[in-house]
């Protein structure tokens, strides 16, 4: 990579990322290979001083990752500002690529104390809450689809927002067969989906997150969120209006799309 050329790319992204605004396509060379879009996307978010409310994890479909030749999801940060609390509403563009139903995590703050790999035998005292969500994916650039999973990991995640629904303090239960769906009334249009689609399950897709953040030494002084892939994959935003994300045991939420 060029260091002037990259600076300068990272620097038009990261100013339509704060101010939502819609830039040309960035250079494949920081999108083909996983390798530059995570390095990419790191100097990227290095350069935005908003508070980070949590992490998400991207691509974390099986069948996306085998498609796309790819061993393993991305991580990316997550910011305050688009962040939101449930029933809100979020402004897209046609360079949206749709909408996602999750299972969100609250982790303690002591998480970041811990020394040792994240595993499924310790991770449950690090959860405080647990919480559907719903998030919303594109792009700040003029491009459309999906050609690599670098497109969506080198733009900030893909991320636009995330909407959050009632949150509920954690118990142990059976994550990864639950149903999902996510629908819209006026457009009657619904699609079913389960948690077992996300990267094995959600609880798997956290250890993953947490181990990654380990790794990089990522500190942050409070609690905090992961999200972790969609359970319905990618849905096509049908058009204007209400849409309602279901996750048995977990509840509802909702979002209206304008």
């Amino acid at each position: 990579m060029n260091n002037k050329n990259l600076n300068l790319t990272a620097n038009k992204l990261v100013n339509a990322f704060l101010k939502n605004k819609i830039i040309s396509p960035i250079p494949k060379i920081y999108t083909k290979k996983m390798s530059q879009a995570n390095k990419f996307r790191n100097i990227c978010e290095n350069k935005i001083n908003r508070p980070v409310i949590g992490f998400k994890a991207g691509g974390t479909g099986l069948a996306m990752l085998k498609k796309l030749n790819e061993k393993e999801p991305f991580v990316a940060k997550v910011y305050s500002h688009n962040f939101l609390k449930n029933n809100k509403s979020v402004k897209i563009n046609k360079y949206t690529l749709g909408i996602e139903l999750e299972v969100c995590y609250k982790i303690k703050k002591t998480f970041f104390k811990n020394k040792n790999k994240i595993t499924k035998n310790n991770i449950k005292k690090y959860i405080s809450h647990m919480a559907p969500c719903i998030e919303i994916v594109g792009y700040r650039q003029k491009k459309k689809g999906l050609k690599t999973l670098g497109d969506l990991c080198s733009d900030f995640g893909a991320n636009v927002k995330f909407i959050i629904g009632s949150q509920k303090k954690f118990r142990d239960i059976k994550i990864d067969n639950l149903k999902t769906s996510i629908s819209s009334k006026k457009h009657n249009h619904t699609v079913i989906g389960n948690t077992n689609t996300v990267y094995v399950n959600p609880l798997n897709a956290l250890r993953f997150v947490l181990n990654k953040i380990q790794s990089e030494k990522t500190q942050l002084n409070k609690n905090f969120y992961v999200f972790t892939g969609s359970t319905v994959g990618v849905v096509p935003i049908a058009g204007k209006g209400f849409y309602i994300g279901k996750i048995e045991k977990l509840g509802s939420v909702k979002t209206k799309i304008i």
